[in-house]
């Protein structure tokens, strides 16, 4: 695959001030926002990817989609990207209208999953390869790679082969080609999930205080929930092509909208409302009270707001339970609780707190701002 160039259009964008520097002396581009208005796109007759898409993502933001696998995430990127064309909509960038601008002429990059470099020149003629595309001269272009070269702490790494380094080295290395063209956008699809674990928690902090540095709009893709609360200023929940909830990540994980998003969240404590009075609400666990009388046909218990107390001790929003399960976690551990003919899931924190074992009884407490009702 070749990589992907950028080609500055002055048409596109012009920063309203000169690029500042960082206190390491690192160039700062002023930051664009993006706005989606009503993005359609079907593939086929029957394939539904984009329906209706409102979005706005701020300048400078770490913006991520959110979804499982062909919920129009990696769609919307690619129109963002000028490598799909939508159907019906408009997209903005900077306050100018792209829909129809060539991908060449957008100050837009993209870090793909499959890094996307050539494997048989060195790192530095990977890095150079953008610039050398817009004409640069030879002594301007060195001086930038050089620069983000730095910035991205590749070290001696420059005049090695890309196929001579291992994955989390190539993933800086396209990190580092995006940005050295100096994009307004930065475009991330799914970047980090060919990597393993370890690897991929500590690159998810070097590109979120890459991010940072730079004030750059990133706007990332990704299925992996954990990965997108770490590392978003907020993040958009899409499903079928339609954008189900956005928000901070604080937001959608405790106060997801409807049930698809807490599912997709990873809550499984869900459970149908069988009765409603003013902020009580009656379930296959029982009654609880709830802090605000919001309407739903669903009540969610998140599992890390609920403790768990020896023996019975009857009290407002507390429930009398059987631990079936326990996982020991080392920093906590996760239990399975039997109540009447449904279970929870509950989640504790070890420090100075009961353990309770498998097949004992335990009480069930949980305050009533920590419920949430929703829609199906």
């Amino acid at each position: 695959m070749t990589p992907s160039t950028t080609v500055p259009d002055a048409g596109i964008r012009e920063p309203a001030t000169a690029p500042a520097n960082d206190s390491h002396g690192h160039e700062v581009r002023a930051a664009s926002s993006i706005e989606m208005l009503g993005l359609h796109k079907r593939f086929g007759k029957t394939t539904v990817a984009l329906d209706g898409v409102d979005l706005t993502i701020e300048a400078g933001e770490f913006f991520t989609l959110l979804g499982p696998s062909g919920c129009g995430k990696t769609t919307l990127l690619r129109i963002l990207a000028g490598l799909e064309e939508p159907d019906a909509g408009r997209l903005k960038i900077g306050g100018h209208d792209i829909t129809d601008t060539p991908p060449h002429k957008r100050s837009v990059n993209t870090v793909f999953q499959s890094y996307a470099l050539f494997p048989h020149l060195s790192v530095r003629d990977n890095l150079s390869f953008g610039l050398r595309m817009r004409g640069m001269p030879a002594d301007k272009r060195d001086a930038k790679v050089a620069q983000i070269a730095e910035f991205i702490q590749l070290g001696d790494l420059v005049e090695r082969r890309v196929d001579q380094l291992s994955g989390g080295q190539r993933q800086r290395i396209a990190l580092a080609r995006a940005l050295v063209c100096e994009p307004d956008v930065l475009l991330l699809d799914e970047p980090l999930s060919a990597l393993d674990a370890g690897l991929r928690g500590q690159l998810q902090v070097e590109l979120l205080r890459v991010q940072k540095r730079l004030g750059m709009t990133f706007v990332f893709v990704t299925h992996d929930q954990r990965e997108a609360m770490v590392m978003s200023d907020r993040i958009a929940v899409l499903d079928s092509g339609i954008i189900q909830q956005v928000g901070p990540p604080r937001d959608v994980y405790e106060r997801p909208v409807n049930a698809f998003v807490a599912r997709f969240m990873g809550h499984d404590n869900l459970y149908p409302v069988t009765a409603r009075a003013g902020t009580r609400v009656t379930t296959l666990l029982g009654e609880l009270q709830c802090e605000s009388p919001e309407q739903g046909e669903l009540l969610l218990i998140r599992p890390e707001t609920l403790d768990l107390l020896p023996g019975e001790q009857p009290g407002e929003n507390r429930l009398l339970a059987t631990v079936s399960e326990c996982l020991y976690r080392g920093s906590h551990a996760e239990y399975r609780l039997e109540i009447g003919s449904t279970s929870l899931q509950a989640t504790v924190n070890n420090r100075g707190k009961h353990l309770p074992s498998v097949g004992e009884r335990v009480t069930v407490a949980v305050a009533p701002e920590d419920l949430v009702t929703l829609s199906e």
